[in-house]
């Protein structure tokens, strides 16, 4: 499945919810994210994430394979009041100076990295005692819910698309900072429901990997019609409360 999520930017900006502020202040609490750290976001999209960590003092540097987002990742920065460095290249090969940062984030993307390449980088841009921090901020689809119904949608028009089910929770994530050579491997997870409009949660989804970013125009068209009279029929009440759970696990660059 042909993902490009730079074909959605414009739901991707407007519709894709952001890092709740809760989970900076956890983290805060871990020592990530203080004020003057040096942060690079790999996989930055419109930037969620390393705004986060730039509204309360960091020095953000977001990187992104795409142009668009990185162009919608500005703007929306200039409506928060943050200044971010932006940079367009892969996590894999940044290119970036080595040991220059005292944290790497992957908000919402290490599945789409080829992980050991991205692992081995992160650890090459850490200094010493640096951190590695990967989160998810997902949907969380139960029996009968609106996520669910959801999902089962996208199947029918995007049989490629494999995603569906999840937990919210990503156990293999610890191995991949295991091997990497990682230390002091400590995670969180709390659940949070995140609220939408009928309109927010079709833009919501089609900015999704199954939807906006994988199909043609014309098969996006087809499933947001779907869409919205599914939405009609079973979940017409707005808003909707919306199940999601926060993720993260981290670790530290050992000396």
């Amino acid at each position: 499945m042909g993902i490009d999520f730079g074909k959605t930017a414009d739901d991707y900006e407007r519709h894709r919810a952001g890092f709740p502020p809760v989970l900076f202040e956890r983290l805060l609490a871990h020592g990530i994210g203080i004020d003057g750290q040096r942060v690079l976001d790999l996989g930055t999209g419109t930037g969620s994430l390393g705004r986060g960590f730039a509204a309360r003092g960091c020095a953000v540097t977001g990187l992104d394979p795409s142009p668009e987002l990185i162009a919608k990742a500005r703007a929306l920065d200039a409506a928060a009041g943050v200044s971010t460095r932006y940079v367009v290249a892969k996590a894999e090969a940044t290119g970036l100076p080595a040991a220059s940062f005292d944290v790497v984030t992957a908000g919402q993307c290490w599945h789409w990295f080829d992980r050991p390449a991205a692992a081995a980088e992160a650890t090459r841009l850490l200094a010493p005692s640096g951190v590695l921090l990967i989160t998810h901020f997902d949907w969380i689809p139960l029996p009968g819910n609106v996520v669910d119904e959801t999902e089962r949608l996208i199947e029918r028009h995007n049989p490629a698309w494999k995603f569906g089910g999840g937990t919210g929770v990503y156990p293999r994530w610890f191995t991949d900072l295991g091997i990497a050579g990682f230390g002091g491997i400590e995670s969180l997870s709390f659940d949070l429901p995140a609220s939408y409009s009928h309109n927010d949660w079709r833009g919501r989804v089609r900015a999704s990997a199954g939807v906006g970013a994988s199909l043609p125009p014309d098969k996006v068209a087809a499933f947001d019609t779907a869409l919205a009279a599914m939405l009609k029929e079973h979940f017409a009440d707005e808003p909707l409360a919306v199940p999601h759970r926060v993720f993260a696990v981290w670790g530290r660059k050992r000396e």
